[in-house]
């Protein structure tokens, strides 16, 4: 449990950076934008690195019992998910009105598999991201950060079926990437 813990902060903790605009400004000042990026991509890999194999040595500790039901609201919030995703780097509607597509999709992913999974590792794991999401969703509104862009109706229909597509495919290799069937 310590890995994903350490993992999860480590991920967590350069993904606020962004929204600490001095802070981000000044390592990009001392590391150029190209070491700036380099850097928080490599701590992410690290801590998502971290995560995964946290996750998968957690011993299993029963915190709640998901309901029956759980699984195929999850699998329902999920496909959403998926979808705004791909809408988060679209110029459509779906990314114009909701602003936040990617946060609001890590939120839904989140909640659904809290809604599938009981055990301590994935609240920690799960209830993160859905923290992250809100808190992050919070600060972006709170500084302006919104993207201005002219909108592309077709990118809202690439939108539904690349995320929908990505769906499919995730719903066949859950099980050999994740190590759990999605469908039984």
């Amino acid at each position: 449990m310590t890995l994903l813990i350490i993992g999860l902060v480590i991920f967590f903790a350069i993904h606020f950076v962004p929204a600490m605009t001095g802070f981000k400004q000044s390592l990009k000042d001392r590391l150029g934008d190209k070491g700036y990026q380099g850097a928080f991509t490599a701590i992410s890999f690290v801590g998502l690195g971290l995560i995964i194999w946290g996750y998968s040595q957690a011993e299993w500790v029963d915190v709640y019992f998901p309901p029956d039901w759980g699984r195929h609201v999850t699998m329902a919030l999920v496909l959403v998910a998926f979808i705004l995703f791909a809408a988060a780097n679209m110029r459509g509607r779906i990314r114009k009105t909701l602003k936040h597509p990617m946060l609001i999709g890590i939120l839904l992913w989140g909640a659904g598999h809290l809604l599938a999974n009981g055990d301590l590792a994935s609240v920690l794991l799960f209830g993160s991201f859905v923290t992250y999401a809100i808190i992050d969703m919070a600060l972006a509104t709170s500084q302006g950060r919104i993207a201005q862009f002219e909108i592309k109706p077709a990118h809202d229909v690439m939108a539904a079926i690349g995320g929908a597509a990505v769906y499919v495919g995730f719903v066949f290799l859950h099980p050999y990437v994740i190590g759990v069937p999605v469908i039984q």
